[in-house]
């Protein structure tokens, strides 16, 4: 089996579109936490979150929507992606042991540039907890 080296310019299509599943786990909350510095007791501490409006702990928004950018530069259009914007809206709370189902899909692309707008969302029990659009600077095929 080769090895995939992502989708040049030339190769996306209008509707083209690629989903991965990811279950978020404790481990998920604290090693993001790490990595960001967001130590915000939502995410951290159950008596706390317990308090609010959500009733429980919630996972970072950043952490769900970092699974965009796992689609963008892994699988469309994949390696040698830039990723240049993201405009997105939370639309509900993703929860420890919540499966996310993240989609990008093709919607626009501009010759001058290579670049590529996705639309994006991220969907839990069938609920759409993120939605928005990517820009991306997509290769072109070498000449």
């Amino acid at each position: 089996m080769s090895e995939f080296n992502g989708y040049k310019y030339e190769d996306l299509e209008i509707g083209m579109s690629h989903t991965t599943v990811h279950t978020i786990s404790e481990d998920d909350i604290q090693r993001f936490a790490e990595v960001s510095g967001d130590y915000n007791p939502l995410h951290m501490n159950e008596e706390f979150a317990a308090k609010t409006v959500f009733g429980r702990r919630i996972a970072h928004g950043a952490l769900t929507a970092s699974y965009i950018s796992g689609i963008l530069g892994n699988n469309l259009p994949g390696p040698g992606a830039i990723f240049i914007g993201l405009s997105m809206r939370f639309k509900r709370p993703v929860h420890i042991g919540d499966t996310v189902h993240v989609r990008a899909e093709v919607a626009e692309k501009q010759d001058r540039g290579n670049r590529v707008t996705l639309k994006v969302e991220c969907v839990v029990d069938d609920k759409r907890v993120i939605t928005g659009e990517a820009e991306v600077v997509a290769p072109r095929r070498e000449a």
